[in-house]
Protein backbone atom coordinates (compact mmCIF):
# COMPACT_ATOMS: atom_id res chain seq x y z
CA UNK A 1 0.00 0.00 0.00
CA UNK A 2 1.39 3.90 -0.94
CA UNK A 3 0.41 6.55 1.22
CA UNK A 4 -2.63 7.66 -1.55
CA UNK A 5 -4.53 4.43 -0.46
CA UNK A 6 -4.01 5.03 3.39
CA UNK A 7 -5.41 8.81 3.13
CA UNK A 8 -8.55 7.68 1.16
CA UNK A 9 -8.83 5.37 4.28
CA UNK A 10 -8.55 7.67 6.65
CA UNK A 11 -12.34 9.16 6.69
CA UNK A 12 -11.73 12.67 6.86
CA UNK A 13 -15.32 13.47 7.27
CA UNK A 14 -15.69 13.09 11.17
CA UNK A 15 -14.89 16.14 13.68
CA UNK A 16 -12.85 16.20 16.14
CA UNK A 17 -15.30 14.52 18.97
CA UNK A 18 -16.99 12.10 16.72
CA UNK A 19 -13.66 10.97 16.25
CA UNK A 20 -12.40 10.74 19.56
CA UNK A 21 -16.04 10.87 21.81
CA UNK A 22 -18.23 9.37 19.76
CA UNK A 23 -20.63 12.21 19.99
CA UNK A 24 -21.83 15.18 17.17
CA UNK A 25 -20.24 18.34 17.58
CA UNK A 26 -23.68 19.51 18.61
CA UNK A 27 -24.31 16.89 21.26
CA UNK A 28 -20.95 17.15 22.87
CA UNK A 29 -21.46 20.94 23.28
CA UNK A 30 -24.84 20.26 25.15
CA UNK A 31 -23.26 17.58 27.40
CA UNK A 32 -20.33 20.68 28.82
CA UNK A 33 -23.76 23.06 28.90
CA UNK A 34 -25.33 20.18 31.33
CA UNK A 35 -22.07 19.28 33.26
CA UNK A 36 -21.63 23.21 33.74
CA UNK A 37 -24.86 23.91 35.20
CA UNK A 38 -24.22 20.85 37.64
CA UNK A 39 -21.74 21.87 38.46
CA UNK A 40 -22.79 25.48 39.03
CA UNK A 41 -26.18 24.27 40.63
CA UNK A 42 -23.86 21.95 43.10
CA UNK A 43 -22.02 25.08 43.99
CA UNK A 44 -24.87 26.86 44.80
CA UNK A 45 -26.31 24.24 47.18
CA UNK A 46 -23.04 23.57 49.00
CA UNK A 47 -21.87 27.42 49.20
CA UNK A 48 -24.59 29.54 48.72
CA UNK A 49 -26.83 31.50 51.17
CA UNK A 50 -28.93 28.31 51.67
CA UNK A 51 -26.51 25.81 51.99
CA UNK A 52 -25.48 22.87 53.80
CA UNK A 53 -22.70 24.86 55.50
CA UNK A 54 -25.32 27.38 56.56
CA UNK A 55 -27.39 24.65 58.01
CA UNK A 56 -24.76 22.85 60.05
CA UNK A 57 -24.07 26.67 61.27
CA UNK A 58 -27.48 27.15 62.51
CA UNK A 59 -27.76 23.83 64.18
CA UNK A 60 -24.45 24.13 65.96
CA UNK A 61 -25.86 27.60 66.95
CA UNK A 62 -29.15 26.49 68.32
CA UNK A 63 -27.15 23.48 70.30
CA UNK A 64 -24.87 26.44 72.06
CA UNK A 65 -28.38 28.32 72.38
CA UNK A 66 -29.67 25.57 74.09
CA UNK A 67 -27.21 25.15 76.55
CA UNK A 68 -26.84 28.54 77.26
CA UNK A 69 -30.55 28.44 78.41
CA UNK A 70 -29.83 25.96 80.83
CA UNK A 71 -27.45 27.68 81.82
CA UNK A 72 -29.45 30.49 82.91
CA UNK A 73 -32.29 28.38 84.16
CA UNK A 74 -29.77 27.30 86.64
CA UNK A 75 -28.23 30.42 87.70
CA UNK A 76 -31.46 32.04 88.32
CA UNK A 77 -32.43 29.09 90.27
CA UNK A 78 -29.51 30.20 92.18
CA UNK A 79 -30.29 33.86 92.66
CA UNK A 80 -33.89 32.88 93.54
CA UNK A 81 -33.15 30.66 96.12
CA UNK A 82 -30.49 33.53 97.87
CA UNK A 83 -33.20 35.94 97.19
CA UNK A 84 -35.96 34.05 98.93
CA UNK A 85 -32.97 33.14 101.64
CA UNK A 86 -32.39 36.96 102.03
CA UNK A 87 -35.74 37.35 102.29
CA UNK A 88 -36.42 35.39 105.26
CA UNK A 89 -33.76 36.66 107.24
CA UNK A 90 -34.91 40.41 106.52
CA UNK A 91 -38.55 39.56 107.54
CA UNK A 92 -36.93 38.16 110.95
Amino acid sequence: MNTEELYQEIDTDESFTQKYLGLSFGKFFFLIFLIVLLGIYLGVLLYGTNSVEVLFGLQEYENYLQDEVSHLKKENAQLQRQYFELKEISAQ
